[in-house]
């Protein structure tokens, strides 16, 4: 009886062992599914915490504030601390490197541009000096103080001081009159003086009223004052632009933004689900209700960056700033001429209004070998009138060069402000198709509805809540406003310029005969009457027009063209008609033979 049993006692007791061992399998493997290393490693790569505050496995803490759910949880309220500052950082981190090659684009637009006008201005400080130790040699001495001045306070306008262009030549001829008069109009007069200073006092104080130049001063302002005003605007706004670029980049985050952040990126995390991606809808939401009053900025971004592109169309077309500093030698020439040409009539009129007797020195006629006739011309100066130096041609295809950079680049961040959201919810490698995370589960798809960026369309956010401006931004915002609205009332013709680029872009107007790129540095030559021969800067040896005092063809490019070329010259337009005819009578003639 007992073998009977014992096999059946031992058939139980088999039994027993095996059900034992699968309970506690199964314990093992629910364990292994419940355990929170997987948090822990995420936690601790991401650099969110010290990786103890994870739990090693889940449980319930009802102090949860914002990942909140019925099931068992990986976080603590100590995680969800970390995981605010974390996403904090991450976003603003983000931002930054969004914003980081639109901040270099601006800054370092902003250095090139500087240091090419300083050496465009450096150029023509030389250039002019030259001039005068050359040709006006009796002068040159006492007169390059005054040229000193003069581009020292050109340098300083277009660096944004508050200097005036006109003001500034205008003082720079008050000083050159008595040199002129005393050493150029009537040589020797200066030593024939007992009263030097009162003298030179009394021609400063009428120089205007006696207009010794001719009109080359007042021409001479215009021009610079428009071309230098564009290049020192373009400069402004590109500080402005800094200033903007640097707040946003630092913006405040309201404690609303900041739990929809931790919901859509680690509140996944606190049930084991650390690769799931959120939804895209949902993420747009967030990111919109986050960045609100930075997608503010987004109207007046886009009218700063027009502005951008009319100024450097402005200072590359209708007021070529290279091209009008380049000019300043021949306006100083020709007011020199001017003033050789007209002495007579100058010395009579200062004898009257300053009342210092002048009779002794009036009898003596000009020894200047730039004045011999009343017929004087261009080509009578001698030429030492010549630069030291042949023009930058290559500096004036490097700013040509600089500018289609410049606009091409510019051209991407248009929509900066508005794009922000979607590029940093790719950046979160968002996913849109079978699983998601919505926020509360692993869903399919998004359901909820998908905002537009601003602060008004946030009143539908169900993801966060926007109850009122950010201060800083709304302030940057006004800002950058009223600076758009100063470039507009002080340049009030932007709009209406073409763009200097639309010529050089390879369409040419019909009956044009130039095939030069006008960026690259190539103008009209001649005086501004109907002409074709269109010269390249970066030809050797190649004239850009000829020069009032005999002066080296390079050295004073003339004023740049109308944007628009249309029409030959006037042998071009007689010549169609008798190519027709010829054309025509050709054909005659074959018809004839055959």
């Amino acid at each position: 009886m007992s073998r009977g049993l014992c096999p059946r006692v031992n058939s139980s007791c088999g039994s027993a062992w095996i059900l034992s061992a699968l309970v506690l399998a199964v314990n093992v493997i629910g364990a292994d599914a419940y355990s929170c290393h997987e948090v822990r490693t995420a936690f601790q790569l991401r650099q969110v915490g010290p990786p103890n505050r994870v739990p090693e496995t889940p449980g319930r803490d009802v102090d949860l504030l914002v990942c909140k759910h019925q099931g068992p949880s990986c976080c603590t309220r100590k995680m969800e601390e970390s995981y605010q500052l974390a996403v904090k950082r991450e976003t603003l981190h983000n931002i930054q490197s969004y914003s980081y090659e639109l901040e270099h684009l601006i800054s370092g637009h902003s250095d090139a541009f500087q240091d090419m006008f300083q050496y465009l201005l450096s150029f023509s400080q030389g250039h002019l000096s030259s001039l005068l130790e050359g040709t006006y040699s009796s002068v040159s001495r006492q007169a390059l103080p005054h040229v000193n001045q003069l581009f020292s306070s050109l340098s300083l306008y277009l660096r944004g001081a508050n200097v005036s262009v006109e003001a500034s030549i205008h003082h720079f001829f008050n000083d050159l009159f008595p040199l002129v008069y005393t050493r150029l109009i009537n040589p020797g007069l200066e030593s024939s003086m007992t009263m030097g200073s009162e003298m030179d006092d009394c021609l400063r104080m009428i120089r205007q009223d006696v207009n010794p130049f001719g009109p080359h001063p007042a021409v001479m302002a215009q021009e610079l004052a428009g071309a230098l005003g564009a290049g020192r605007q373009l400069g402004l706004a590109l500080e402005e632009g800094l200033e903007v670029m640097n707040a946003t980049e630092n913006v405040g985050m309201s404690k609303e933004c900041v739990k929809g952040l931790v919901k859509m990126v680690y509140c996944s995390h606190c049930r084991g689900l650390t690769l799931i991606k959120p939804c895209v809808g949902y993420c747009l939401n967030v990111m919109r209700g986050c960045l609100a009053s930075v997608s503010e900025l987004d109207q007046p971004w886009r009218r700063y960056t027009s502005l951008l592109e009319q100024l450097t169309h402005a200072m590359a077309g209708h007021h070529s700033l290279e091209l009008a500093l380049l000019g300043v030698r021949g306006h100083v020439n020709e007011a020199l001429l001017y003033a050789q040409l007209h002495g007579p009539l100058i010395t009579a009129t200062v004898d009257k209004v300053c009342g210092l007797s002048t009779r002794e020195s009036t009898s003596m006629q000009p020894t200047s070998p730039e004045v011999t006739t009343s017929t004087v011309t261009s080509s009578s100066l001698p030429p030492s009138a010549a630069p030291s130096q042949p023009l930058p041609e290559q500096w004036l295809g490097q700013l040509a060069h600089l500018r289609r950079e410049f606009l091409m680049y510019l051209q991407r961040y248009k929509s900066f402000f508005a794009a922000l959201p979607e590029m940093l919810c790719e950046g979160e490698n968002v996913v849109d198709d079978s699983t998601c995370w919505s926020g509360d589960d692993v869903v399919e798809s998004y359901t909820g509805r998908v905002v537009g960026n601003g602060l008004h369309a946030q009143r539908q956010n169900p993801e966060v809540k926007v109850r009122s401006p950010n201060p800083t931004l709304a302030e940057v915002k006004e800002r950058l406003e009223l600076f758009n609205q100063e470039t507009q009332e002080r340049f009030p013709k932007l709009g209406q310029m073409e763009a200097w680029d639309e010529l050089g872009s390879g369409e040419i107007e019909e009956g044009s005969t130039t095939d030069c790129d006008d960026e690259d540095g190539c103008q009209a030559s001649g005086d501004g009457q109907d002409q074709t021969s269109h010269t390249d800067v970066s030809g050797e040896g190649k004239s850009l027009g000829r020069q009032p005092g005999g002066d080296s063809p390079h050295e004073n490019p003339p004023k740049p063209p109308s944007v628009k070329v249309i029409g030959g010259s006037s042998s071009a337009r007689w010549a169609r008609p008798w190519s027709l005819a010829l054309l025509f009578a050709a054909l005659c003639l074959q018809w004839t033979l055959f």
